[in-house]
């Protein structure tokens, strides 16, 4: 049962993995595990009493990549990228800054040599990332991304579908960009947008530095916001539509739906 009054974080501390994945799939909107996490955190009530917040810490699927192409200078070993931020509805409104910024203090004592915490959020399922924004991270612009939909609205991952069973030889190298093939297993391809964020960790003469050399500008301000999140949909073979979110997005990819 809910309780008549919001409850408070109180706590911030590790986690093992498990204990992490099973409280994303039960509360977050897309259960799915960052490919690497090495830190779990979780954030507590009453001392230690409940969990009711968990943030993973890691990288995606192409860690050198996404940092060396903002910050030159910069390596995997320089920051770490929030997988996860997920919290129970029975919490105080403000509880996603609090954990947050028990995220940032942890990993100044306890990641001394993290310069940054990097995060997306994900304008592709309408979510233009407002918990950062409220927490002071920088805003540094966005990209195009892309989701698949089944018939009842599942999506699907974009290496699911590379490897799906059923796609045909004559799909060719890049089989996901291959219309036809695709829209025969009775997927629909979206685009929407990411928006990038960051908050630093590194002394302020570090991060003038780092703005200096990024490849991106980063400002508190100018937050994208809901009506900035747009679509597109394939039409056909290298064409696309202006739409609407399409509605009962179910984040839980069937990635092993198509497993033989």
């Amino acid at each position: 049962m809910i309780p008549t009054s919001p409850l408070q974080l109180d706590l911030v501390t590790t986690i093992p993995p498990d204990e992490a994945r099973a409280f994303v799939k039960q509360h977050h909107y897309s259960e799915v595990m960052p490919r690497i996490t090495k830190v779990c955190l979780g954030a507590y009530t009453g001392g230690g009493e409940r969990l009711l917040g968990v943030a993973t810490l890691g990288y995606g699927t192409r860690p050198l990549h996404t940092i060396r192409k903002l910050f030159p200078s910069l390596g995997v070993e320089d920051y770490f990228e929030l997988g996860k931020l997920c919290l129970s509805d029975e919490l105080l409104r403000n509880s996603e800054s609090w954990f947050l910024s028990k995220i940032v203090r942890h990993l100044k004592q306890n990641h001394p040599s993290v310069r940054l915490l990097f995060s997306w959020a994900d304008g592709i399922v309408g979510k233009p990332g407002y918990v950062y924004q409220a927490a002071n991270f920088y805003y540094g612009g966005y990209i195009w991304t892309e989701m698949y939909l089944d018939k009842n609205g599942n999506r699907c991952h974009v290496r699911s579908i590379q490897g799906h069973p059923d796609l045909p030889q004559s799909a060719g190298k890049f089989k996901t960009r291959n219309y036809e093939a695709v829209h025969a297993l009775g997927y629909t391809k979206y685009f929407g947008l990411q928006f990038r964020y960051v908050y630093p960790l590194c002394s302020k003469q570090e991060w003038e530095r780092l703005q200096i050399e990024s490849t991106e500008a980063w400002a508190r301000g100018g937050y994208p916001k809901t009506a900035n999140c747009v679509w597109k949909v394939q039409t056909g073979r290298g064409s696309r539509a202006d739409c609407v979110l399409p509605a009962g997005i179910r984040t839980k990819y069937s990635i092993k739906q198509h497993a033989r």
